[in-house]
């Protein structure tokens, strides 16, 4: 039983994405989650086995570097990236 009288501590994010001294992190995260949705949808896989798939991207990693301000395009547009990327490894 939880008892409510009991603080309870956060892990804190180690990884922030900042651009220009603004913290995009939360950001980030729903975008992300938004990216592994659709691809789930358009791969009919679960969304843990979508979010893996793009994690193990290179869209991804670019995705991660704020200053290549890919942070700031549609979700649509980085999951057909997602895709590019994919079409150019075969």
């Amino acid at each position: 039983m939880l008892n409510p009288m009991r603080s309870y501590r956060m892990e804190a994010i180690k990884n922030r994405y900042v651009y220009k001294n603004d913290d995009l992190t939360a950001f980030m995260i729903f975008k992300i989650e938004k990216i592994a949705s659709m691809i789930a949808e358009k791969e009919r896989v679960s969304f843990d086995t979508a979010y893996a798939k793009f994690l193990a991207s290179e869209t991804y990693r670019i995705l991660q570097r704020p200053e290549t301000l890919m942070w700031g395009e549609h979700a649509g547009f980085v999951v057909d990236e997602y895709y590019r990327e994919i079409e150019n490894r075969r």
